[in-house]
């Protein structure tokens, strides 16, 4: 089979990102002996210098984690909704929806303390050691890639009306950034510089005060004493002065309306990023491990329970039509049973009971309601916004793909994201979704050189929903790593950037794996990644506006005249997109059996690689 690159293979380290430097940075680290989660958080810290409009250390991470010989666990690095964020204080201020941009939107930053706790519990090398290629980014500069001025030009007006901190570094002397220019953050740069000193200052201090045979038998732990110093500091210090006075300053949104934020500083002090078990489901050998109902994670694993035992031909208008059905009654559950306000029935929407009849309600033509299930004879419940908001312009659909967001004038942003996977030579692994915090989301602090995020936006302004606005309670996240295993040894961690369409396209990209050929003796990686694509948009999207497109499918033009034609002849609203502009998959994978590692990166976007040896 004809691919763009090679499914890599080697034994030492592999990594895939959405942007080439990050990756090269990971596998830097892996060669200066670290493993692969000291390679994730500095490929984290470098996305968001290389990346800014798709995610920034105030937005959000999750990470799924396999240790060597240890259980997968799920790092929650979401943060939740402010003590003061009720629906009560946003419909006073003539609200019905959380804006799409602005303080109002910001929840607790989660991102940076995710990557500390997994650097503090996993990794082993200095804070210093992790952070030197993102300040070395942001301090000398880096050739942007199109799509950040793009970025950058779709917002111009706002950042010169009312943004002029963000114009400071995103439109010097009038220009957006360009390739083959450099792009330099230095107040990011200073950020981290400041953050290093005064965390060392702070361990130094410490261990003054100590015996000399104290230090000596503590001399192993000054790195990660080093480390709860910088989370301290980001949550008491300088950072968290900076984002309260920003949370604090009138901002035009996408309401049209200056508005403050309700971020405090205890909302700061008292979150820390947190473990959880994940959410697994058995299919064909392999178990899939998701993130909870927090995240829109089971709504892989409930297409996968929806799939008859039997599929039809693989890439066949019949085999596109029972994906694009499947997701559609996952992602009504999904609207009517996930969120972090209420308990969320995972065990019975996964249940076989459940799916087979879920499953009878696929039939021959496209479906355009939204039907969510009664797992457990619960009766389901949608916001009334969502039902609102059904049936809007079609055109709506009609966006660039690739995972890239598509930003308004007003910031509004639809779709968004990076990812990352890494894989050492000791066989740990490590997939993780950054995103939020974004250039267009937020106006950038001025004292920090990164704005705050706007994931708020994704919960409902209506009491009684699983995903209603709560404080102390996370937003429904899109953002979905994924890892699998077979005989209970991790083999695949995997992801894409993508808002809504990420549990589409891994979908598609899981089952390619699946069911597709081998390479040199591993799985096909490059070859899933890929194959033509498609996603669909019959369920309240989880961006503002929250509109619902009824029968709505957008595949690649490479997918083929005759498949177009069979979906379109079972009812589906086909459009047409680009021959690559669906889906930024990023996939590693270890052979238990021989040790070899894999990966392969997505071509569309022109960005992201895969490194390894």
């Amino acid at each position: 089979m004809f691919t763009t690159r090679p499914t890599l293979q080697g034994t030492y380290g592999m990594v895939s990102s959405t942007h080439w430097l990050a990756s090269q940075c990971a596998m830097a680290v892996l060669e200066d002996g670290g493993n692969a989660f000291d390679a994730a958080v500095a490929a984290g810290f470098v996305l968001h210098v290389v990346e800014p409009h798709l995610n920034g250390p105030a937005g959000e991470v999750p990470i799924l984690l396999a240790p060597t010989g240890g259980p997968v666990r799920v790092l929650c690095g979401q943060g939740p909704a402010p003590a003061g964020a009720t629906v009560a204080h946003y419909r006073a201020l003539g609200l019905d929806l959380v804006p799409g941009t602005g303080p109002l939107a910001a929840a607790v930053p989660g991102a940076f303390d995710a990557w500390m706790v997994l650097l503090r519990d996993h990794g082993t090398k200095s804070l210093a050691d992790v952070l030197k290629y993102a300040i070395g980014y942001a301090e000398d500069g880096h050739p942007p890639v199109e799509r950040v001025g793009e970025t950058v030009e779709s917002v111009r007006a706002l950042f010169e009306s009312d943004w002029q901190s963000s114009a400071e570094i995103y439109l010097p002397g009038g220009r957006a950034p360009r390739p083959g220019q450099l792009l330099r953050n230095p107040a990011l740069a200073h950020t981290w510089r400041r953050l290093l000193a005064e965390s060392e200052s702070e361990c130094d201090c410490e261990s003054a005060s100590e015996s000399a045979a104290t230090r000596a038998s503590a001399s192993g732990d000054a790195r990660v004493r080093q480390i709860e110093a910088a989370r301290r500091i980001w949550r008491e210090g300088f950072v968290a002065q900076a984002l309260l006075a920003q949370s604090a300053r009138p901002t035009l949104d996408t309401s049209g309306e200056r508005h403050t934020g309700t971020l405090t500083a205890a909302d700061l002090a008292d979150w820390s990023a947190s473990y959880e078990a994940p959410v697994t489901y058995d299919w064909n050998g392999w178990t899939v491990c998701k993130a909870g109902g927090w995240s829109q994670g089971p709504a892989f694993l409930q297409q996968l329970a929806l799939l008859p035992g039997e599929l039809p031909p693989y890439g066949s208008d019949e085999y596109v039509h029972l994906l694009v059905e499947g997701c559609k009654l996952a992602m009504a559950d999904r609207e009517a049973w996930y969120g972090d306000a209420a308990e969320v029935p995972l065990t019975d929407l996964l249940s076989d009971g459940y799916n087979t009849a879920r499953r009878a309600l696929v039939g021959p033509a496209a479906s355009y309601e939204l039907r969510p299930g009664s797992p457990g004879g619960r009766i389901p419940r949608v916001a009334e916004h969502a039902l609102r908001a059904r049936g809007a312009d079609f055109a709506y659909a009609r966006m660039p793909g690739a995972g890239e967001p598509t930003v308004g004038p007003d910031g509004a942003t639809r779709g968004d994201t990076c990812h990352l996977d890494v894989v050492d030579r000791w066989g740990n692994m490590v997939a993780a979704t950054p995103s939020g915090g974004w250039l267009q989301s937020n106006p950038v602090v001025p004292e920090l050189g990164f704005p705050l995020g706007t994931r708020l936006q994704m919960t409902w302004l209506e009491e009684g929903l699983p995903n209603s606005l709560t404080p102390g309670r996370r937003p429904r996240t899109t953002l979905s790593p994924s890892l699998a295993l077979r005989g209970g040894v991790p083999v695949l961690a995997f992801g894409t950037p993508g808002g809504d369409q990420q549990d589409q396209w891994q979908l598609h990209f899981f089952l390619a794996v699946a069911l597709g050929a081998r390479v040199r003796g591993g799985l096909d990686l490059q070859g899933a990644v890929d194959a033509p694509n498609w996603h669909n948009d019959s369920f309240p999207s989880s961006f503002h506006p929250r509109v619902t497109l009824p029968g709505s499918v957008t595949v690649e033009s490479r997918i083929g005249a005759a498949v177009i034609d069979g979906l379109r002849r079972r009812g589906h609203r086909v459009t047409v997109g680009d021959a690559w502009s669906e889906g930024r998959l990023c996939a590693v994978a270890r052979d238990p059996d021989t040790g070899v590692l894999s990966a392969a990166a997505n071509p569309r976007g022109m960005q992201g690689y895969a490194v390894g040896r």
